[in-house]
């Protein structure tokens, strides 16, 4: 455990505030495609993740979702931060990209890490610019781009998260997460296929050729 908290960078310098998150912290695993936390329920702990990958949603009164953002090792939701800090709510969801284990802060806990330790605010300080910025990309890609570009970069993302270029995912849940429907994903995925940029398997999508810059 203390090895996560050796490798984030505001942690680095003090070995007080790592023990003390050693200390503080529960762990959990969940499974790929397990919730990890879903809206409208409230956060008893806020999260770092210590392994794999959460995607982070918003679900509008259809039900129909939208992708935010990602987190990867040594990070945290904002959202959750707040939410912990007001007893609020959440107002997201967070589902496990892959196996993933995190560890738990308890709320309780979370008012005197920051007044005891600068590093830990300045921590979740990095981690609002860093949302606040992926926040404007969504405004961006959704008012100024077309769906084929916003699937290509949705496609790198995730190439980049699993290492891999075979991305194990359906049609369906790649439509849920730029928000659009089924039929959308698989005509472009088609052309994308036509035009030898990726091999399409059964709830499969392989990169044959690289993405950026690429276009339909």
């Amino acid at each position: 455990m203390m090895d996560l908290f050796n490798e984030i960078t505001e942690f680095k310098t003090s070995i007080a505030i790592r023990k003390k998150l050693v200390e503080y912290s529960v762990v959990k695993t969940f499974k790929e495609g397990e919730d990890i936390l879903r809206e409208g329920s409230y956060i008893h702990g806020i999260p770092i993740i210590a392994t794999g990958s959460v995607r982070v949603m918003r679900t509008n009164d259809d039900g129909r979702e939208i992708l935010l953002y990602y987190l990867k090792t040594g990070e945290s939701c904002v959202m959750s931060i707040l939410g912990g800090l007001h007893n609020d709510t959440s107002k997201v969801k967070a589902v496990a990209e892959e196996d993933t284990e995190i560890f738990f802060i308890p709320n309780d806990k979370l008012a005197s890490l920051i007044k005891e330790f600068p590093q830990f605010l300045d921590y979740i300080f990095r981690l609002y610019h860093k949302r606040f910025e992926e926040s404007l990309d969504i405004i961006n890609e959704i008012a100024f781009k077309k769906m084929d570009e916003r699937l290509l970069a949705l496609l790198e993302k995730k190439r980049e998260i699993y290492h891999d270029q075979t991305i194990n995912i359906t049609h369906e849940q790649l439509a849920n997460e730029l928000g659009t429907a089924r039929v959308v994903i698989s005509r472009l995925l088609k052309q994308l296929e036509e035009y030898g940029v990726v091999s399409l398997g059964r709830n499969k999508i392989t990169i044959i050729k690289p993405l950026k810059d690429f276009h339909i």
